[in-house]
């Protein structure tokens, strides 16, 4: 069994950076992903918001992160983790190509968008299918964008790209929206919000590699139509990549996991940041602060257990 002080389990922008600061703190780390090391990122063609860069392509600011993280020891390996054990100041790793032990463990696996399972939607993903407004709206300034879901996000996502689109189509499938109402009537407030009912979506269409509409069915009459757009911005719902922790009894009922400020989940020495958290932000700044928070209170916690040692002697 292979052992570290530390063990961050996923190598987005939080994972890399708590491993940048724990090693930099001379302890042992070891990063694992079950893919390649920048995560989401690697999906996202540019991005805009991160500070320092005018913009920067997902990939290449993954690279980036991963040099400046492993450059003061941290190791980098590929696993697929199938399970956390809790043994007290020991946590066991179990993987699907082998066992780590370390003294801390930081969970920074992410979240996943739910897919609705249609044609064009992941062949177009990044060319105009979207799952984050934040992120992409800007790139479809003074266009046409259609949001898909009728939940707070949805609503909430569609109202912030009417700062952006020349027209937000909120395509339903039911004959109202489930969003707070604060949020219904922000939406019907704003004039460059359409609304699309009892529409069962069979098809985001493209044309020359990108997003030029959402087609679909009205239930009620059985007719289908396309609604124009550049942009698809799909929101309905989003799950925590968490299954492996669920012996550890760090999850809610939804899976997701509760932390401190310090990123402390209920269980010490296991620490959870990123998009594994209850938040409403999920962007590679937010996850970046909280992974430096995560590494540096990994050192003070294998800090206490060093003092503990002391004291027992």
């Amino acid at each position: 069994m292979k052992e570290f002080d530390v063990v961050v389990i996923g190598a987005g922008p939080g994972g890399l950076t708590a491993a940048l600061y724990a090693s930099r703190a001379n302890l042992s780390v070891m990063i694992l992903d079950r893919g390649i090391y920048g995560g989401q990122m690697n999906n996202t063609a540019e991005i805009e918001n991160y500070p320092g860069f005018d913009s920067i392509l997902g990939p290449d600011l993954s690279e980036k992160m991963y040099h400046s993280s492993t450059r003061f020891g941290a190791e980098f390996g590929y696993g697929a983790v199938e399970s956390v054990e809790d043994n007290g100041n020991r946590k066991i790793v179990h993987t699907d190509d082998g066992d780590y032990e370390a003294k801390v463990v930081i969970v920074a696996t992410g979240s996943q968008y739910k897919k609705i399972g249609v044609a064009g939607e992941n062949e177009l993903s990044g060319r105009g299918v979207s799952y984050c407004a934040v992120c992409d709206g800007a790139f479809f300034k003074d266009q046409d964008v259609a949001v898909i879901g009728g939940g707070d996000s949805a609503v909430e996502e569609g109202v912030y790209l009417t700062q952006m689109a020349k027209s937000v189509t909120i395509i339903h499938r039911r004959d109202q929206l489930r969003a707070q109402k604060v949020l219904q009537d922000r939406a019907f407030k704003n004039d460059k919000i359409k609304f699309v009912w009892n529409a069962d979506v069979k098809e985001i269409v493209g044309e020359d590699d990108k997003v030029a509409g959402v087609r679909y069915v009205d239930k009620e009459t059985g007719e289908e139509h396309v609604v124009p757009a550049k942009g698809a911005f799909i929101y309905v719902g989003i799950q925590p990549m968490t299954e492996p922790f669920k012996s550890l009894g760090i999850l809610d009922d939804a899976g997701w996991i509760d932390t401190d400020t310090h990123m402390k989940t209920n269980v010490a020495g296991v620490y959870a940041i990123g998009d594994v958290r209850k938040k409403d932000l999920r962007q590679v700044a937010n996850a970046v602060g909280e992974g430096a928070i995560a590494g540096q209170e990994a050192f003070n916690y294998i800090q206490t257990l060093s003092d503990a040692k002391v004291s027992a002697k």
